[in-house]
C-alpha cells in the first residue's frame, strides 16, 4: 500500500502543503504557530468555545459544499486534508469588518474579549449553512461558546440581528416601523412594551449581510482526489486510507489503533440538541460513541432500548469478513466490546419503531446543554391494542460502570396493563429495588441518582399513557410529562439620563477595543510574537495536598530533549518569601478547622449596642448555620506571562495578564535580588479577572524570572485550564453560625453571628475578604444589637483568594438565608420581614457611617412595582396548584455594597496625559482594562474634559481595582482640567479653529502640552479600633426580582424572568454599565447554581476544567432579562467623577435571587407533600440539592443511607 506523506489544505483562501506533519500537532497548534493569534486557547478540552474556527468541505457524490463549526484544540492538524480551514481572520478587519464582527462591536457584546473569536466563528458557521436562521437557531449556535463577561444578553441580540424575524431594513438599519415593527404577531412594537435590544441607540445602522460575498470554497479542493496519507512524529503514526479495505488491512496491521473519527460523542433523535455542543457535534461520529462505552453515553441506552443491530468487518486474507451483533450482546464489560482486535464497527442498523411501540429517552446532567450526563434513559415498550406489555427494555446510564438494562422491572411488566396506577407503584418498588447504590458510590450522588431512575420511569408511564390514549391523565401531571422547555430570550434595558451638560460622558460608546476584539486583532499576552532564543516554561506542582517534599529526582526530566533547565526554590537569587507563612497541619474543610481550632491568628470583630438585652427583649430567638460554596473565577484567559532578560545592567521587562502590575515589577525585582526600577510591568489587556489575578499574577511571573535569570533567554508560559484553576484559588467558602432575636412585629432586635472561611493553606487576601464580610452582614437592614466576628480557617486546599464582591456575596448570602429560615418559623411572609427592617436615610450603619443619598427603599419598590410581585405571586401560586411537579418560586431581594479600598493607602490614582501637536492625546493612568470598559470610560472623560473627539485619544494602563473608574477617572479629569485651562486663551482667541490647530498655536507659544493628574478618595479613613470615620464614599444599591420554574422530578430549573434595577449615578458609559450589571448577575447566579467545586477526601481538587466545572452558558441566563436604574436620585450630590458610581461587583449580590426563587418554589412543592419545615438548602442549589429538598415519596424511598466507614 503506497501512502503519501504531504499534507494539503486551505487557509482562509491559501493553500497550504505541509510534508509530514506532526500527527500529535492540532490545528490550534498549528494555526497559532504562523501567526493567526485571533483563535484562543481557552481550555484544551473543547468545552470553551474560545478556539471555534469553521471547516468547509466537498462531497463530490452529493456534489455539496458543507460549513461546520469546530474546536481547533481538538482537531488534529492531519484531518484537515482536502479542507478549507476559516479563522476569525479570515473574515474581515478593523478597517473591513464582516457584519457580524461589526453588530458585536456595536451591540456591546464583547467585553474582555477573549471569547470573542469563537463567539464570532460559531455565528458564522451558522450564517454560511442558513444565511436566514431563525431567532432559536441564533441562539442555540452557541451553546458551545462560553462567555464570563457580558451575560451573553448582547451576545445574542447581536446574533437575532440575522434572524428571518427580526426587524432589520433591507439596507441593514435597525429601525422598526411604528404600528408595523417585524411582522411578528406579539411584536413589541406594537403592544407599546419595548423589548427590543437597542436602547443605548437612538438610531443603529449596520452593515448590510450579504452571503454571496463570502469567501468562496477553493474550486482547486472540489478537484481534489484524496489519497492514502501516512505521517509520522516521535509518538504517534497517522494514516488516513480512503476505501474501507485499506482501512480493514491498516487494523490488521495495527489492531490498537484508534479510529480518529470515533472519538467523541454524538447522539439521535429529539436528544440531539443537548448531546455535547455544536462544535462537537460537528465532528462527531456514531461509531466512536459506541466504541467509548461510556457508562453515561446519551446514545447507548438509546441503542440497547431500540433493539440495534451492529455490523463487524474484519479482512481475512484478501476476503472481507462481516457478522451482525445485536446490540444487547455487543458491549462486554467497562470499556469492553465483543470485537476481535482486527474488526471495526462498519455499520448500525436501528430497526423502525412498530405499532402499538414507544420509545423515549431521557437526561439530567448540572447544566441543561453542553453537559455530561449524570443519569440518562432509553425506555422503550410494545403495547398491544388493550395496553397490555409485550416488550420492555429499560437501560439506565449513570449507574453502574457500564450502561445497564432493568431486566426484574423488564420482566414484571410483560403482561401487565401500561395506565394502570397499582402495576406503577409496583413497578416503582422494583426499581427501587433493583438499583442498590452504596453511599460512597464512584461519582456520589447516590439518592439522587435513584430518584432520576424512578423520576424518569413516571415521566414515561404518564407520556406513553397519554400518547396511546389508554387513560385520562389529571392535568397537573400532564402539564408535567416533558422537560422544562427554555424560549427564546428577550429583554429591555432602561437607560439614565447622562449628566446635564456632557456631550461625550454617559454616552453608550462601544467598548475602544471592541472592534480589534471582534476581528480577532486584540492582542494579549500568549499572542506577542515569539522572540529569538525564546522558551517555554511549565509549572511542577506537588501532588500531595498536604506533605513535605523530600527530594526531586530531576534525571529524566533533564535528559528529555529540549528541556534547558529546572528551578527550585534553591535556585532563587533574591528574597523567596511574601506574604504571611504560618506552620499547619492537615485539615481540608472549615469544619475540621474549627473542631481543631485552625485558624490564622486574624479575627476581624463588629459590635454594636448590648446583644444579650436584645436577645431578653425579643419575642423569638431562632439559633441556625447556613453554608455558600467556593467559585472559581474561569476567567476565559489563564495566567500567563513573557519575562524577557534585557542583557543590560540586569534588566527585565515582563509582560503579564494581572489586575496588579506594580505587585509583579516588585515581586519579581525582589525574587531576584535586584531594584524595582530594573523590572518593567506590562498589561496590554487581560482576558478576565474578576479578582483571580490580583493577588495571583506573581506566581507564575515570578517562576518564569527566576529561570529567565539563570538562562539568560526570554521563558513564556500559559497556564493549561486545569493548573491555573488547581494553583490560583477560588471564592471562600463561608459557614455562617447565627442566633437572632425578633419581636412579635418582625422587628429585628438582635443578631449574633460568626463567620468561618475556608482559606486555604495561606492567609493570601483572607483577611480583608473576611473583614468586608462581617462589615456587610448588616446587608440592607437596620439591626440595633449585634455582633460579628470572622474566622479564617486554615486548611490544605488550595490557597482561596479575591473575587469579585470580595467577601460580601457570602454575606448577603448568609443573611438572606437566615432570614428566609426566620420568616418560615415565624410564619410569616420573608418579604413582609425584609420591608419592616430595611435601613432608611439617616440610620447609622454599625460602623457608624451615617446613611445618606439612601435610595434603596425607593428602588426596592420601584422593583416590586415594575415587575408586578403581588400580581405574580397569585399567578405562580395557581399555576403550582395546577402542576404536580413542576413549581415556580418568586423571590425579591435589596443589595448594598460599600465602595471603597479598605486600605486607606489604595484610594488614590495617578495619570499622565499629552497631547501631540497634531491634538492627538495620550493618557497613562493607574487601572488595568479587564473587559470592565475602563478605558473606555476614561477616554470620554479626558475627551469631555479636553472637548475633542474620543478617537483621538489612546490609552496605556497598568493596575486595578474595584474602584478603578472612580479613581482613575478623577485623575485622568483633573491632568486634563490642567490642560483645558492652558488651553482657554486659545479656545477663545481661535473659536473657529480645530482642536489640532488651537494645540498647534499653544505649542508655538511654548505651552506645555503635558500634565499630571492627581486624585485621593475624600473623606475616607475608617479606624477599626475606634469605630470611627468614614468606611464607604458612597454605596451602590440595588433590588432584583426573580422568577424561576423547577422540575421536582429531574431538579432542572429554568430562570424565566428577572427585574433588576440599579441606582449607579449618572453613568460614565450606560452601555457599560448595563454591561457588567448583567454579567455580574449571571456570574452571581452561576455561582448559586451551577458552579461547583469538588474535591476528593485527600484534598485534590476534582473540577478543574469545563468538562466538570459548569459555568452558566448562553442559555442559562434569565429568559426575560430587564435591567432598568433608577433616575430617582439626586446624584449631584456624589463626590465622584462626573456623579457616576462604581457597578462592576455590586450587581452580583443580586444574582442570589435565582437561588432563593428556587428555595421558593422547592417550599411548594413541599407543601404540597405535606412537609412545612423550613427548607436547609446549601449553594449552590444544584438540580441534585434541588431534587432532594424536594423532600417527596420518592425521595424518602430512594434515601441512600450512609454506613459506618463509608466516605462521603
Amino acid at each position: 500500500m503506497n501512502f503519501g506523506n504531504n499534507l494539503r489544505f486551505y487557509l482562509n483562501g491559501t493553500g497550504v502543503e505541509i510534508d509530514n506533519p506532526d500527527p500529535d500537532t492540532t490545528l490550534l497548534n498549528y494555526i497559532r504557530s504562523i501567526g493567526l493569534t485571533g483563535t484562543k486557547l481557552g481550555c484544551g478540552e473543547g468545552g470553551c468555545g474560545a478556539c471555534t474556527i469553521m471547516i468547509s468541505s466537498y462531497d463530490k457524490i452529493s456534489d455539496k459544499i458543507s460549513h461546520i463549526s469546530a474546536n481547533a484544540c481538538l482537531t488534529p492538524l492531519c484531518s484537515v486534508d482536502g479542507k478549507h480551514i476559516i479563522t476569525i481572520e479570515g473574515i474581515g478587519n478593523v478597517k473591513n469588518p464582516h457584519p457580524i464582527q461589526e453588530r458585536l462591536a456595536l451591540l456591546h457584546g464583547s467585553q474582555c474579549g477573549f471569547c470573542t473569536p469563537g463567539v464570532v466563528m460559531s455565528l458564522y458557521s451558522l450564517l454560511r449553512n442558513n444565511p436566514n436562521p431563525s431567532e432559536e437557531e441564533a441562539e442555540g449556535c452557541f451553546d458551545g461558546n462560553l462567555c464570563r463577561c457580558t451575560g451573553y444578553r448582547p451576545i445574542l441580540d447581536a446574533a437575532k440581528t440575522f434572524a428571518n424575524n427580526m426587524c432589520v431594513e433591507s439596507n441593514g438599519s435597525y429601525e422598526p416601523q411604528e404600528n408595523v415593527g417585524c411582522g411578528k404577531a406579539d411584536c413589541c412594537k406594537l403592544n407599546n412594551v419595548d423589548t427590543t435590544f437597542n436602547h443605548n441607540f437612538s438610531q443603529i445602522k449596520f452593515k448590510k449581510y450579504d452571503p454571496t460575498q463570502e469567501l468562496i470554497f477553493p474550486p482547486s479542493l472540489m478537484k481534489y482526489m484524496s489519497e492514502p496519507l501516512h505521517f509520522y512524529g516521535s509518538k504517534t503514526k497517522w494514516f488516513k486510507p480512503v476505501n474501507l479495505n485499506q482501512l480493514l488491512s491498516l487494523k490488521a496491521e495495527y489492531p490498537n489503533a484508534t479510529l480518529v473519527s470515533g472519538n467523541t460523542r454524538i447522539a439521535f433523535l429529539e436528544n440531539l440538541q443537548r448531546f455535547a455542543t455544536n462544535q462537537i457535534r460537528n465532528v462527531s461520529t456514531l461509531g466512536g460513541n459506541i466504541i467509548a462505552n461510556s457508562s453515561t453515553s446519551d446514545l447507548i441506552p438509546l441503542l440497547l432500548s431500540s433493539k440495534a443491530i451492529f455490523s463487524l468487518t474484519s479482512l481475512q486474507s484478501t476476503l472481507l469478513k462481516s457478522r451482525s451483533v445485536p446490540s444487547v450482546s455487543f458491549w462486554t464489560g467497562y470499556k469492553q466490546d465483543c470485537r476481535e482486535s482486527s474488526e471495526i464497527l462498519e455499520k448500525v442498523f436501528i430497526p423502525c419503531s412498530n405499532y402499538g411501540q414507544y420509545i423515549r429517552a431521557y437526561k439530567q446532567s448540572k447544566r441543561y446543554y453542553a453537559d455530561n450526563a449524570i443519569v440518562n434513559a432509553g425506555l422503550s415498550i410494545s403495547l398491544d391494542d388493550n395496553a397490555h406489555v409485550q416488550d420492555a427494555k429499560f437501560s439506565f446510564g449513570g449507574m453502574s460502570g457500564v450502561v445497564v438494562r432493568a431486566p426484574k422491572s423488564e420482566n414484571f411488566i410483560l403482561g401487565k396493563k401500561w395506565g394502570d396506577e397499582d402495576v406503577l407503584k409496583q413497578l416503582i418498588e422494583i426499581l427501587c429495588e433493583e438499583f442498590q447504590l452504596s453511599f460512597s458510590v464512584t461519582g456520589g450522588m447516590a439518592t439522587y441518582r435513584k430518584t432520576l431512575v424512578v423520576g424518569f420511569m413516571n415521566k414515561f408511564w404518564y407520556d406513553v399513557t397519554k400518547s396511546a390514549n389508554i387513560a385520562s391523565i389529571s392535568p397537573d401531571i400532564e402539564n408535567c410529562i416533558g422537560e422544562i422547555k427554555r424560549g427564546v430570550s428577550k429583554g429591555i434595558q432602561t437607560i439614565g439620563r447622562p449628566e446635564k451638560g456632557n456631550k461625550i460622558v454617559g454616552k453608550p460608546i462601544s467598548h475602544a477595543s471592541s472592534m480589534k476584539q471582534t476581528t480577532g486583532e486584540a492582542l494579549y499576552v500568549d499572542d506577542i510574537p515569539k522572540i529569538n532564543g525564546e522558551l517555554y516554561g511549565a509549572l511542577v506542582t506537588s501532588q500531595k495536598a498536604h506533605a513535605k517534599i523530600l527530594n526531586i529526582d530531576t534525571n529524566q526530566a533533564l535528559n528529555i530533549p529540549g528541556v534547558k533547565g529546572f528551578f527550585s526554590a534553591k535556585d532563587v537569587p533574591g528574597n523567596n518569601s511574601w506574604g504571611v507563612i504560618i506552620p499547619d497541619e492537615e485539615v481540608f474543610a472549615s469544619k475540621e478547622a474549627i473542631e481543631q481550632n485552625s485558624f490564622f491568628p486574624m479575627t476581624p470583630q463588629l459590635a454594636r449596642g448590648d446583644v444579650e438585652k436584645g436577645f431578653q427583649d425579643a419575642d423569638y430567638i431562632f439559633e441556625g448555620e447556613t453554608r455558600s460554596g467556593a467559585q472559581e473565577h474561569f476567567y476565559m484567559e489563564t495566567n500567563s506571562a513573557l519575562v524577557i532578560p534585557k542583557h543590560e545592567d540586569d534588566e527585565f521587562e515582563v509582560h503579564s495578564g494581572t489586575q496588579n502590575p506594580s505587585s509583579i515589577q516588585e515581586k519579581v525585582a525582589g525574587v531576584l535580588g535586584i531594584t524595582n526600577n530594573k523590572v518593567v510591568s506590562r498589561v496590554k489587556r487581560v482576558g478576565g479577572a474578576f479578582g483571580g489575578k490580583e493577588t495571583k499574577g506573581p506566581y507564575l511571573a515570578l517562576a518564569l524570572a527566576v529561570g529567565a535569570w539563570h538562562l539568560k533567554k526570554p521563558i513564556r508560559c500559559m497556564l493549561e485550564r486545569n493548573e491555573d484553576i488547581t494553583i490560583t484559588g477560588q471564592r471562600h467558602p463561608f459557614l455562617g453560625r447565627w442566633k437572632i432575636g425578633l419581636n412579635k412585629d418582625g422587628k429585628i432586635l438582635a443578631l449574633d453571628s460568626k463567620f468561618y472561611a475556608n482559606a486555604g493553606w495561606s492567609l493570601d487576601m483572607s483577611p480583608v475578604v473576611v473583614r468586608a464580610c462581617i462589615f456587610s452582614s448588616d446587608g440592607c437592614y437596620y439591626i440595633p444589637n449585634l455582633q460579628f466576628i470572622g474566622y479564617p480557617c486554615k486548611t490544605n486546599i488550595h490557597s482561596n483568594t479575591a473575587f469579585r464582591g470580595f467577601g460580601k456575596p457570602q454575606a448577603i448570602f448568609i443573611l438572606e438565608s437566615m432570614l428566609s429560615e426566620v420568616a418560615e418559623r415565624m410564619g410569616i411572609d420573608v418579604n413582609e420581614l425584609r420591608e419592616k427592617n430595611l435601613y432608611v436615610e439617616g440610620q447609622k450603619t454599625p460602623y457608624n457611617q451615617t446613611l445618606e443619598n439612601w435610595y434603596l427603599p425607593s428602588v426596592y419598590q420601584q422593583v416590586k412595582e415594575t415587575s408586578e410581585f403581588e400580581k405574580r405571586r397569585k399567578e405562580i401560586a395557581e399555576f403550582n396548584s395546577n402542576n404536580k411537579w413542576r413549581k415556580r418560586g418568586l423571590a425579591l431581594i435589596p443589595a448594598n455594597f460599600g465602595v471603597t479600598f479598605p486600605v486607606l493607602h489604595l484610594n488614590q490614582a495617578g495619570a499622565l496625559v499629552h497631547i501631540y501637536t497634531d491634538g492627538s492625546v495620550l493618557i497613562s493612568h493607574g487601572g488595568v482594562e479587564l473587559g470592565q470598559g475602563l478605558n473606555t470610560k476614561m477616554l470620554q472623560i479626558a475627551s469631555e474634559a479636553l472637548d475633542t473627539a474620543t478617537n483621538l485619544i489612546i490609552n496605556t494602563s497598568p493596575t486595578a481595582g474595584s474602584v478603578a473608574s472612580d479613581i482613575n477617572g478623577y485623575a485622568v479629569h483633573n491632568a486634563c482640567k490642567i490642560l483645558a485651562e492652558r488651553l482657554k486663551p486659545y479656545r477663545e482667541k481661535m473659536p473657529d479653529k480645530s482642536f489640532g490647530e488651537i494645540v498647534k498655536e499653544a505649542y508655538l507659544d511654548r505651552v506645555n502640552l503635558s500634565a499630571n493628574g492627581f486624585y485621593k478618595t475624600p473623606d475616607v479613613g475608617y479606624n477599626l479600633e475606634k469605630n470611627e470615620g468614614q468606611m464607604y464614599l458612597y454605596y451602590t444599591t440595588g433590588a432584583a426580582c426573580t422568577e424561576v420554574e423547577i422540575d421536582t422530578l429531574t431538579g432542572d430549573h429554568i430562570i424565566l424572568r428577572t427585574d433588576l434595577c440599579m441606582d449607579i449615578g449618572r453613568s460614565l458609559n450606560y452601555a457599560i454599565d448595563v454591561g457588567q450589571i448583567e454579567g455580574a448577575f449571571v456570574q452571581g447566579g452561576g455561582w448559586c447554581t451551577t458552579e461547583e467545586t469538588l474535591h476528593f477526601p485527600d484534598g485534590h481538587l476534582l473540577t478543574k476544567g469545563p468538562k466538570n466545572y459548569k459555568i452558566p452558558g448562553a442559555r442559562d441566563i434569565p429568559q426575560d432579562f430587564r435591567v432598568y436604574t433608577y433616575e430617582g436620585a439626586k446624584s449631584s450630590n456624589l463626590k465622584t467623577i462626573h456623579s457616576s458610581k462604581g457597578v462592576g461587583e455590586p450587581p452580583l449580590l443580586l444574582g442570589c435571587t435565582v437561588f432563593f426563587a428556587i428555595r421558593d418554589a422547592i417550599t411548594a412543592a413541599r407543601k404540597c407533600n405535606n412537609n412545612k419545615t423550613p427548607v436547609v438548602l446549601r449553594l449552590p442549589a444544584t438540580p441534585e440539592k434541588i431534587r432532594i429538598a424536594c423532600d417527596d415519596e420518592i425521595v424518602r424511598k430512594c434515601k441512600v443511607e450512609k454506613k459506618d466507614g463509608e466516605i462521603a
